[in-house]
């Protein structure tokens, strides 16, 4: 019985989430966390991208964690200064071995190849399919924040582009209908019904997080449905293909980001911290 739980808690949970995680993090640590509910028009650095993950590489599609970083950095490196940042020492450490290890060496050589190999019309597909099995959280956490015209909206585009659009793989309800998507997490619910976000936080494999982000990414992974019905290692093998993907969709973009701004970690911390007030006052 405790090999049961074991199994079900590290491989539908905790070993998915470090997984995604990794990929999440060397998104943040190339360019920063915008909202994945806006559109962004390219800034100087012609970087579009937002949190969920990463942004497709077509300019007027940004979505990513989320999704938009660039515009964040290059908004966060003339902004406001967040000066609270008790564990930067072991903070800076671990920004540095998500990008200069994790990425440069496994990441993007495994994402340069899948580009390769796909073109981009196709990542666009794969995008909108795992973003689309994303819409238990949507609709739950706009419930919660009692944003129901939100709730609504993420049920209507989960019908639409399930049927329509081929199991998620069009956006039809964006393309066809205008209904946009309506993207909140539980770490934004907890933010709304005045939890504090609590120190910021990078770990080896994981976004940068604040401890209230963290503990509602941990439960916005169990509110995947479909880690409920197949094997760990197919999770596991579905959020490798999710992260792979979206570091393919933006592969010259971090680059331009990363050699245009001179204090990588403060910007992208700063543009987290900004990204995650305004999203939590709207």
């Amino acid at each position: 019985m405790i090999g049961v739980v074991r199994e079900r808690v590290l491989g539908r949970w905790l070993i998915p989430f470090l997984i995604s995680g990794m990929g999440i993090a060397v998104i943040y640590t190339k360019t920063g966390h915008a909202s994945e509910q806006n559109e962004v028009s390219q800034p100087a650095l012609e970087v579009a991208m937002d949190a969920t993950g990463a942004a497709p590489t077509v300019p007027s599609e940004a979505k990513l964690a989320s999704a938009t970083y660039g515009m964040e950095i290059t908004q966060a490196a003339a902004g406001e200064d967040f000066e609270s940042d008790p564990w930067e020492g072991f903070n800076e450490a671990m920004f540095n071995f998500n990008r200069e290890i994790l990425d440069r060496y496994i990441l993007k050589p495994v994402a340069t190849a899948w580009d390769f190999v796909l073109p981009d019309p196709v990542q666009k597909g794969v995008h909108n399919f795992f973003d689309n099995l994303s819409v238990v959280r949507r609709v739950v956490n706009n419930a919660l924040q009692l944003k129901f015209q939100g709730a609504g909206k993420e049920v209507a585009r989960f019908a639409i582009n399930s049927t329509v659009g081929l199991a998620g793989f069009f956006d039809v309800a964006k393309d066809g209908f205008g209904i946009e998507q309506s993207d909140e997490d539980t770490g934004q619910t907890f933010g709304v019904w005045g939890s504090p976000p609590g120190p910021y936080l990078v770990l080896p494999f994981l976004p940068p997080l604040t401890v209230r982000d963290g503990i509602g990414h941990l439960i916005d992974a169990a509110m995947t449905p479909y880690t409920y019905f197949i094997p760990w290692y197919a999770t596991i093998g579905g959020n490798a293909t999710n992260i792979v993907n979206e570091r393919s969709l933006n592969l010259d973009r971090f680059e331009r980001v990363a050699e245009t701004t001179i204090d990588l970690y403060s910007a992208v911390r700063n543009a987290y911290l900004q990204r995650r007030a305004a999203a939590i006052r709207q």
